[in-house]
């Protein structure tokens, strides 16, 4: 046999190895909902994206119930900037006006989700595109958030606009869904009960839907390797007790503190396990429900 037809007959043996290891995870979390927050780096990859609209594809047609949530952050300021909209943020989060939260749903439920919705029907799946304010889906009400003044050291409440946090999920569509071939993919936007915009954190909203739903997975792509220990090394699995511990001694920064509290809530809230997973590697999401070693940093109960 030439060393090409060799080469070939090694592929394609490694690759219904990988198909067995895959099978009995196909079979333990059919039937199940896995929410994922997709955003970063792998969604302004135009690569990555197609990527990730096939994993999706395959999660749908192998029997799980994927719910996609999105963000969208550095096109909404792009668009800002292009039309010359001032914008600030105040502890990560975008205070949004009421220009401003008119280009934020304009760039969510318009550019963004119709092109995830787009990738996702290109490789061969259906996807439905929706935000918070369809079906009642996400009733929010104004994110509350306090901060010390350095000077006179009294806590002052802050106004951030027309930003929410979700006081109730209403699942009945995203149930409904669940029995079709139809993916959801949903702009994180609500309505307070005046029927109010407001613009919401994706991951806080992705981990709300996951917990309403008591999802067997709350998926969250980031742009590193998942939580790291003090060694820079990655923390392959947490419980909600280490999570607590390595708040306390300094492991958790920036950034990563809210995403680990939102994988926190979701577990509390019944999720069986949230993930931090590296959305700028092709497939994570694969690579974490369908091999034994998993990807990234999975926080569960213990």
């Amino acid at each position: 046999m030439s060393d090409d037809k060799t080469n070939v007959r090694a592929k394609w043996l490694e690759q219904a190895g990988i198909l067995t290891e895959a099978l009995p995870f196909m079979r333990r979390y059919a039937g199940h909902t896995f929410v994922i927050k997709y955003g970063g780096h792998a969604m302004g990859d135009e690569s990555l994206a197609g990527v990730f609209a096939r994993d999706v594809v395959l999660l749908k047609q192998v029997g799980i119930n994927p719910v996609i949530v999105h963000g969208g952050g550095p096109q909404i300021g792009a668009m800002l900037e292009r039309l010359k909209i001032q914008s600030e943020f105040v502890d990560g989060l975008r205070v949004t006006d009421g220009a401003t939260v008119g280009v934020v749903e304009m760039v969510l439920s318009g550019q963004i989700n119709k092109e995830i919705v787009a990738s996702i029907g290109v490789a061969g799946g259906r996807a439905v595109g929706l935000s918070g304010k369809d079906a009642q889906l996400i009733t929010v009400e104004k994110l509350k958030r306090t901060a010390r003044d350095p000077d006179s050291n009294i806590e002052k409440v802050l106004d951030l606009g027309f930003v929410g946090d979700p006081k109730h999920i209403d699942v009945h569509v995203l149930n409904v869904l669940r029995e079709t071939d139809i993916i959801p993919v949903i702009a994180p936007l609500g309505l307070d009960e005046d029927g109010q915009t407001f613009n919401i954190n994706a991951d806080t909203v992705a981990g709300a839907i996951a917990g309403a739903m008591k999802a067997t997975r709350l998926l969250l792509l980031t742009d590193v390797e998942g939580v790291l220990d003090k060694d820079k090394r990655l923390i392959p699995e947490m419980t909600i007790a280490d999570a607590t511990a390595f708040r306390k001694d300094g492991t958790l920064t920036g950034g990563m503190i809210p995403k680990v509290e939102t994988c926190v809530e979701a577990v509390q809230a019944g999720v069986d396990a949230s993930v931090i997973i590296d959305g700028r590697v092709p497939h994570g999401i694969l690579l974490e429900i369908f091999t034994e070693h998993g990807s990234g940093t999975l926080i569960r109960n213990g």
